[in-house]
């Protein structure tokens, strides 16, 4: 029978650890600690997270006792079960004196046992605890760098342009062509809110709609997912850093709104088994997205760049360990392909490894030129997360053979406006203020172009 397989991108473990009750662990395979401490050392200080560095030791330490404990407890029922026959028999025999004392030894373990069954709890909270916080194994690939000043650009794809006339910010864009109210907005609901209207309401639906039927055409399940999660999935699907500083709780319920589908799309597959036949998993989601982030870290992340909502097509795969850094370049090139398709240049940059969330094995961004600013700016981001998302949600995959090994998850933005129409009205204006409209949107928007006085023709 093949063994439970763990994949990590340069290391391979066989021999995984049962899985807790109902297929949940954490982030890592426990196995890597216990037999390759310095492997998981090595990849905390490749993300410049050495305060983490005690957990190893003290997960090994922890995990001993545990073991301990464990051994003792299987220990004690084997005598328990040995002595509790002997009680009958000695019973059958008439020796009551003796029947007795054996029974008082049998109360003695089943004492001894209760107090060893609370330390393998305490114990294995103690390891899921630290283990939480443990990142994830990154792929050799993956450069080493402190933050996102050190990713490192990968290719770009076509030609980026500054035309001859000042391109205007990109409220002023709007607001020429009478697609935006912000003060309405910030009244109603407060920084980081807009109202879009108009033929940029229209163009917004439309950016929406391609993104779907693109995806769609590349054989991709399309979804409209629930726009609030549970906690047990908020925490399955990304770091405590991320939770803190993402997601809104709804008062008095466990429930979240989400800050991305790819939430509640993972989440819709936890605690399944999946046959290796039905992989893999390719679906697309449309949903509306809220986070608490939003910044003031200059013009050009005001307006509509940096807000607490705003909508997105995902994309999101489920498939074997052996497939997912397949499907992780495949599905960064939908959206490079998407964004091109609409005459905006873009380059991938590589996420480095202080840049990775805990989870991740591997990001990049698709980041689209700016003609007002001169340089690129991000509009997506793929990330493969290994097998992270999976033991925590309880993933898993049935083999021909019946042997179940946990599934590999990967997402992708296709596009996310308003801030991808930063991009599209930049590279897109002329100098008349209208706005070309490429031929792949033509079909939605019903035009070509789309001018200030709000005529489309």
């Amino acid at each position: 029978m093949r063994k439970e397989r763990s994949f990590y991108f340069g290391v391979q473990i066989f021999g995984a650890c049962p899985v807790e009750k109902k297929g949940r662990t954490v982030v890592i395979d426990i196995n890597l600690i216990r037999k390759t401490p310095d492997v998981v050392r090595e990849n905390i200080k490749k993300k410049f997270q050495d305060s983490k560095l005690p957990l190893v030791d003290e997960v090994i330490e922890l995990d001993r006792k545990n073991r301990e404990a464990m051994q003792q407890a299987d220990s004690l029922r084997n005598q328990r079960k040995v002595l509790s026959k002997e009680i009958g028999g000695l019973m059958k025999q008439g020796k009551k004196d003796e029947a007795e004392a054996t029974k008082a030894k049998v109360n003695e373990m089943a004492d001894e046992l209760a107090h060893l069954e609370q330390l393998e709890e305490e114990y294995a909270a103690e390891i899921k605890k630290r283990m939480q916080v443990i990142p994830q194994i990154i792929d050799p690939s993956v450069p080493i760098g402190k933050d996102d000043s050190e990713n490192v650009e990968i290719e770009r794809f076509g030609e980026p342009f500054v035309p001859d006339f000042e391109v205007p910010y990109h409220v002023d864009i709007m607001e020429k062509l009478n697609g935006i109210d912000i003060d309405s907005a910030r009244r109603t609901s407060g920084n980081g809110f807009y109202y879009l209207k108009g033929d940029i309401a229209r163009l917004h639906s439309a950016c929406l709609s391609y993104a779907r039927d693109f995806m769609i055409d590349r054989g991709f399940t399309y979804y409209i997912p629930p726009y609030m999660i549970r906690g047990g999935v908020v925490t399955g699907v990304m770091s405590f850093a991320e939770m803190e500083n993402m997601m809104y709780k709804i008062e008095g319920e466990d429930l979240y709104l989400i800050g991305t589908s790819e939430h509640s799309m993972i989440g819709k597959f936890i605690d399944t088994i999946l046959p290796e036949e039905k992989l893999p998993q390719t679906l697309t989601s449309y949903s509306p997205c809220f986070r608490k982030e939003v910044g003031a870290h200059g013009i050009e992340e005001r307006g509509v760049y940096r807000i607490h909502q705003f909508e997105k097509q995902e994309m999101i795969v489920v498939c074997k360990p052996e497939d997912s850094m397949d499907w992780f370049h495949k599905m960064y090139g939908y959206t490079v392909e998407f964004f091109r398709s609409m005459d905006i240049p873009v380059r991938t940059l590589e996420c480095c490894s202080g840049d990775l969330a805990d989870l991740k094995v591997k990001s990049l961004d698709v980041e689209a030129w700016s003609p007002r600013q001169k340089k690129y700016f991000e509009v997506g981001s793929c990330s493969n997360l290994g097998d992270a998302q999976a033991r925590r949600l309880g993933i898993r995959i049935k083999g021909k053979d019946g042997n179940k090994y946990f599934a590999h998850t990967l997402n992708n933005t296709v596009v996310a406006p308003p801030r991808m129409l930063i991009a599209f009205l930049e590279n897109n204006l002329n100098e008349d203020g209208s706005v070309r409209i490429p031929e792949p949107l033509q079909r939605y928007m019903f035009t070509d172009c789309i001018r200030p006085n709000g005529d489309a023709k």
